[in-house]
């Protein structure tokens, strides 16, 4: 250490004490202690505890809260337009989507329909064929039926032409009978 810096510590060193007390002494006390715990002092520490404390709630009743609600105000009422518009764009895309799948199914069911007409056409188509196959089987059956009973109850024997004739006749005039 130079000469130069030893006597700058020196110097502070002897000069600080001078600045620092020894003990801390109350605000016009003779004796050290805390000033806030003086009973002397409290009345003028509650009036200006009643005081700022007054202040405070002033700034904060009128000034700070009104800001605070009006920004949550805004939050809310924004939070509420989005949900609101989510809502009808939910709303709107379930409409879309209930309307296609309608539009699916309507579009299934008439391919079954038309599935379902085909078959019913061609069994109705197969069921007439089989009834003229059975009416006219059925002219041939009536007519050998009828030539075997002429001739074992009356013993005439006739033609199976005859008993077509007359067989088709008889089928024709039964089924007039049962149109009307």
């Amino acid at each position: 250490m130079t000469e130069n810096t030893r006597n700058r510590l020196t110097a502070i060193a002897v000069a600080l004490p001078a600045f620092m007390p020894a003990k801390a002494f109350a605000a016009g006390a003779s004796e050290p202690g805390l000033p806030q715990l003086d009973i002397a002092t409290w009345p003028s520490q509650l009036f200006w505890l009643v005081v700022l404390f007054g202040a405070g709630y002033l700034v904060m009743a009128k000034i700070v809260t009104p800001r605070i609600g009006a920004v949550l105000e805004e939050r809310r009422q924004t939070v509420d337009g989005d949900l609101e518009k989510a809502r009808i764009e939910a709303a709107e895309f379930a409409k879309q989507a209930a309307m296609e799948a309608t539009k699916k199914a309507e579009a299934a069911d008439a391919k079954i329909a038309k599935k379902l007409a085909d078959k019913v056409g061609a069994a109705e188509a197969k069921l007439a064929e089989a009834k003229t196959s059975a009416m006219a089987n059925l002219n041939d059956v009536a007519a050998e039926a009828a030539m075997a009973a002429v001739a074992s109850l009356a013993g005439i024997k006739t033609s199976s032409a005859q008993a077509s004739k007359t067989a088709s006749s008889i089928a024709t005039k039964l089924a007039k009978q049962e149109t009307n």
